[in-house]
Order: structure tokens, then sequence, then C-alpha cells
């Protein structure tokens, strides 16, 4: 398989770690996954962004890895924040996380389905 990050010289240019379009070949495996919130297996939710973020983070390689992936298969991330001013902070988290693989991406700044969870993630990997 290959994943190449796709630039058109006729669009902006991706910044803060991410592509504009991601091109898969020769996949044989996709997998979709839900939106991923910031809830530990023991049902708690840390009270700060940040940690949210890593356990969101968390939660999304998780599947990856149960899957036979890793962070490095992901080619679509989506993001909810339901606070603009938590922007930064979360590029910053995603770039801890995923080094210098830049996956398509999204995000949205939205009303979350809980009021206590800042954020959540969905995503596509693929191998």
């Amino acid at each position: 398989m290959m994943i190449r990050p796709i630039e058109s010289p006729h669009g902006p240019a991706a910044a803060g770690g991410y592509s504009q379009a991601v091109s898969v070949a020769g996949a044989t495996e996709l997998l979709f996954i839900s939106g991923q919130i910031p809830v530990d297996r023991s049902g708690a939710v840390p009270p700060d962004f940040a940690t949210q973020c890593r356990q969101v983070w968390a939660n999304v390689l998780a599947q990856v890895s149960e899957a036979g992936m890793t962070s490095t298969n992901l080619v679509k991330v989506t993001t909810f924040l339901a606070d603009r001013s938590n922007a930064d902070e979360n590029r910053a988290i995603r770039s801890e996380v995923l080094g210098d693989h830049a996956p398509a991406l999204t995000v949205v700044i939205t009303g979350i389905f809980d009021e206590g969870w800042l954020l959540e993630i969905e995503a596509v990997a693929a191998r």
C-alpha cells in the first residue's frame, strides 16, 4: 500500500501538520474509527483539555492497534472541539502523537454530546 499526500498548487498550502488530501493506493483494509471520547476504561473523564485530548488519542490509537495498524496508517482525522480556545493546544498534542505523519484533517468547533467532553475525534486508517 502507498499513502501519498496531495498538495495541489492551485489551492492553499496545508499549515499545521496535515495534508490537504491523501491518496491511498493498493490498500487491502480500511478502518473506520467511530468518534472517540475522553473517557478511560473505568468511565473517568479528565477535568482539563490536555488530559482529555491525550485520552482521546489513546482511545483512537487503541482501535488502530487492535486492527494491527499504527498511527502512520491514519489517512483522515476529524476533530470536534467544544471550544475554539483549545485549538492551539489540540494542534500541539496532535503533533506530539503523530509526529511527522500528516493525514488529511478537519477540525470542527461544535457542541459535543456530553457537556463534560471537550473534544471527540473520529478517524479513517488504511493498510
